[in-house]
């Protein structure tokens, strides 16, 4: 049995306390969620699961964010939903999860993908070990970074923040600063010029939002700025090392959005009336240290094309995450990726990263481009967070 992707959606990304900040992560799900089912007419009652990715999980994503969008989407009580948590990488696994069992013949019709309010995290602290404590607690801000730490985890590695693990890539593979600010404001060029051109339209679905003078529609991402450029670039001091070359405008935002894909059996879509749609030739995850964990699209690639049976060569269209331009010049040098294929869209830095929601993002944007190319072949990679990288090939089919 082969999965396919037939459509990916998703929200526009606003910016950490911006546009979205409003927005609970359940609601943004559940919006989608609507949309997909209403868009294609589903009989509701065969979907066999609803599988969604988020990173925090500590506030308003309520521990299981996948079934509380089911229930306020108002699909019967009958679907099911679970939450997948791979950090930066958690809605990609929710396509390959739901892929895995489509494949297996467990289900034929899956709503997978991701959200993340950045915005939205909550500040917690732990419960006193014993009655009657004295003294304060240790606040931890769950957007983003280790809270709770293991005093244990310091005896295998240093608990570096992210911006730290992409300055120890420079050891790796020397990215000057002047490179890095050069493929950050491609970044953003790339995403304007999507953004003027109408290629976002088929993937980005407006959301409403309330605000203190009614109702406002969103439709379009908050991130990409027309103002950037190199001199202004080149004036941001290093953000993570005191000589470091890994600056806020060279490094992916906080953000906050939703983003969803429908998943099916191929003769199921072939019944269904589907003439065009994606199928997942091979998946892959890798593990590697957590001080470099930028590299980690570099095996988890490789580990797919190997599976896929094709190479780099044979790829037309690739996304690579962003959180880094350190990060995603060095994957795709080792990688071999063409400009001309990586990220035409723009990526992370202009379009953003809310963190739960990014893996679905990258594969629908890969997909659509793929669409519009009338390209055979594409690759969706990202590193992860404490050392891990995924990847998935997708191949278009037309029928």
């Amino acid at each position: 049995m082969n999965a396919v992707l037939v459509d990916a959606i998703r929200t526009p990304f606003g910016k950490y306390g911006g546009l979205l900040s409003s927005v609970r992560p359940d609601d943004m799900m559940a919006h989608l969620l609507r949309i997909m089912a209403d868009r294609y007419q589903l009989d509701k009652r065969q979907i066999d699961d609803v599988v969604i990715g988020c990173t925090i999980q500590a506030g308003e994503d309520a521990r299981n964010v996948a079934r509380m969008a089911v229930l306020i989407a108002g699909l019967p009580f009958d679907v099911p939903g679970q939450t997948i948590n791979r950090l930066c990488g958690s809605s990609m696994q929710a396509i390959i999860s739901s892929a895995s069992m489509i494949q297996s013949g467990h289900g034929n019709l899956y709503l997978a993908g991701g959200v993340e309010s950045m915005s939205r995290g909550p500040f917690v602290f732990s419960k006193a070990e014993k009655a009657f404590p004295f003294g304060g607690f240790t606040v931890y801000d769950t957007s983003l970074g280790w809270r709770f730490p293991n005093k244990k985890i310091e005896n295998r590695i240093r608990p570096l923040n992210m911006g730290e693990t992409a300055e120890e890539i420079f050891d790796l593979s020397p990215v000057t600063r002047v490179e890095q600010d050069e493929f950050a404001l491609r970044s953003h060029q790339r995403a304007l010029a999507a953004w003027k051109a109408g290629v976002f339209s088929s993937e980005v679905v407006p959301i409403t939002i309330r605000t203190k003078k009614g109702e406002s529609l969103i439709e379009r991402d908050e991130c990409p700025r027309q103002d950037s450029s190199l001199d202004i670039l080149a004036k941001l001091k290093p953000a993570f090392r005191k000589n470091g070359t890994v600056t806020a405008g060279n490094s992916c935002p906080m953000n906050d959005g939703a983003s969803l894909t429908l998943m099916m059996e191929e003769e199921e879509a072939k019944r269904s009336g589907f003439t065009e749609y994606f199928r997942l030739r091979a998946s892959a995850v890798t593990g590697l240290h957590p001080d470099i964990m930028g590299m980690g699209p570099v095996e988890a690639s490789r580990k797919a094309l190997q599976r896929a049976g094709l190479t780099m060569k044979d790829m037309e269209v690739v996304e690579i995450n962003e959180a880094f331009a350190i990060q995603a010049i060095a994957c795709s040098r080792e990688l071999d990726v063409p400009e001309d294929k990586l990220n035409v869209n723009g990526g992370a830095i202009a379009i953003g990263h809310p963190l739960g929601a990014s893996g679905a993002r990258i594969v629908g944007t890969l997909v659509h481009e793929m669409k519009r190319r009338q390209a055979k072949i594409g690759l969706a990679t990202m590193c992860i967070g404490l050392g891990q990288g995924i990847a998935t090939v997708w191949e278009r089919v037309k029928t």
